[in-house]
């Protein structure tokens, strides 16, 4: 479905090209997963191809290609989307995506961005191998960051983008004018959405009930749904409420980000390190973490030592009041969210799924908050147990849970959908702001 959403945004852009001259596009394919992504943008007017009449008995098939970088807290992650045009009268189909990412993210080189810069430039180099050399000089490159960059102070965060332009500069790839930039919240969920609000239209169609997303990075979290009850959009912070052109129409939205959310940004405000002085000896206990456990840990290129609490209780009860005050008060409660609804849910909530046995990794799979819950309390009941999958899992899963209830509001028995893909196609914001990038190329 979310191909057939690619088809319409791309239909706009075939019938002004038939109107013009033929402009140059996107290029993308597929890597290999490892666990992050992201890119963007505007097409060179030097780039024209030749226009051969209809009637001439040539085969006019075209094969373009888009590089999207994914700059997040945890790591960069370049996406590389492939499109095949068979007939200017057809609509180019997404033919594959190739992905990459390497660990860690932009941020961690915040007093180092030079060596920042040479992590975009390894990940360039899988697109070289990706992409024909022929249509490297026409393949757009674009790189968006995310919470990682946002949490920074605007000066490294600068240094960071100014250093990933002038290693895009000296690829052989089309730089774009603004091909490096900062996401903002909002323009991340609804990227997020504009991949799947077909299937959120189809779903709400055929169920009546409240559709939606939910998606959960390192440094935050987003929320974007169709609100079915007029009350929801009377009731929610006017920031929340965006409206998103496409199909000729527009449809609101309820979206929203929430900076220092997101599951690993979580972790430390539950340590209470996000802020804190004497990093050098100070160590910072849970009750989420298994007694004995102590080791220092690395986000955002700081090194924390943390450690459970040898003397003390630990488990599923103190864990969620520990990480209670993460959420409550801070995230919004959606009125209609308490009711009936369906919920896709990507990222972490996907990947700390997997890991505690809830669903499975190929598959993924239908569950409901309830099941997050008892999960969560397996799991810090029997810390040394999952401790080789992760010692941060009785954490990660009580927060999940208490993110979804105490946070968002949903019932024990609100369903969400688990998933790495719909219709084997990554949904991540990265698609989705390519899809808007179509939708703007602005050849009238």
């Amino acid at each position: 479905m979310a191909l057939l959403i690619l088809l319409t945004v791309m239909s706009m852009w075939v019938l002004a090209w038939n109107h013009q001259v033929d402009a140059t596009y996107y290029h993308r394919q597929t890597v290999h997963h490892e666990h992050s992504a992201n890119m963007e943008n505007l097409l060179p007017e030097n780039l024209l191809p030749d226009i051969v009449p209809v009637s001439h008995p040539v085969n006019l098939s075209r094969t373009f290609y888009g590089i999207m970088f994914d700059a997040g807290s945890t790591g960069t992650r370049i996406h590389i989307y492939k499109f095949i045009q068979k007939d200017p009268v057809e609509l180019p189909v997404l033919d594959n995506e190739m992905y990459h990412a390497v660990k860690p993210g932009l941020s961690a080189y915040k007093d180092k961005p030079e060596e920042g810069g040479n992590t975009i430039r390894a990940l360039l180099k899988v697109a070289k191998k990706t992409v024909p050399e022929n249509e490297w000089k026409k393949t757009p490159v674009v790189l968006k960051a995310t919470a990682g960059l946002r949490l920074l102070p605007e000066e490294k965060a600068n240094a960071l983008l100014e250093e990933v332009r002038e290693v895009f500069e000296e690829s052989p790839f089309f730089v774009p004018n603004n091909s490096v930039s900062i996401m903002n919240g909002t323009n991340e969920g609804m990227t997020q959405t504009s991949v799947s609000h077909f299937l959120l239209r189809h779903l709400y169609a055929k169920t009546r009930k409240t559709v939606g997303i939910l998606d959960l990075g390192g440094g935050s979290t987003q929320i974007t749904f169709l609100p079915k009850s007029k009350k929801t959009v009377y009731t929610a912070p006017a920031s929340y409420i965006a409206n998103i052109n496409m199909f000729n129409h527009t449809l609101q939205l309820y979206t929203h980000s929430y900076l220092g959310n997101g599951l690993v940004a979580a972790r430390l405000a539950t340590l209470g390190a996000l802020g804190a002085d004497g990093l050098d000896w100070k160590v910072f206990t849970s009750s989420c973490l298994p007694k004995k456990f102590r080791e220092d840990w690395t986000f955002g290129g700081i090194t924390y030592k943390v450690s459970g609490i040898p003397d003390g209780y630990a488990g599923y009860k103190l864990c969620y009041y520990e990480v209670m005050k993460v959420v409550k008060g801070i995230v919004h409660q959606p009125f209609e969210i308490k009711g009936s609804s369906v919920f896709y849910a990507f990222s972490y909530y996907f990947d700390r799924a997997v890991e505690s046995g809830l669903i499975d990794g190929n598959r993924g799979g239908m569950v409901e908050v309830r099941d997050f819950k008892k999960r969560a309390k397996e799991v810090c009941n029997k810390m040394t147990k999952y401790r080789p999958i992760s010692p941060f899992l009785c954490m990660d899963m009580t927060y999940i849970t208490c993110l979804l209830k105490e946070g968002f509001g949903f019932k024990d028995n609100t369903v969400l959908q688990l998933a790495k893909k719909v219709n084997n196609v990554e949904t991540s914001w990265a698609l989705g702001a390519t899809f808007d990038h179509f939708n703007n190329l602005n050849i009238h």
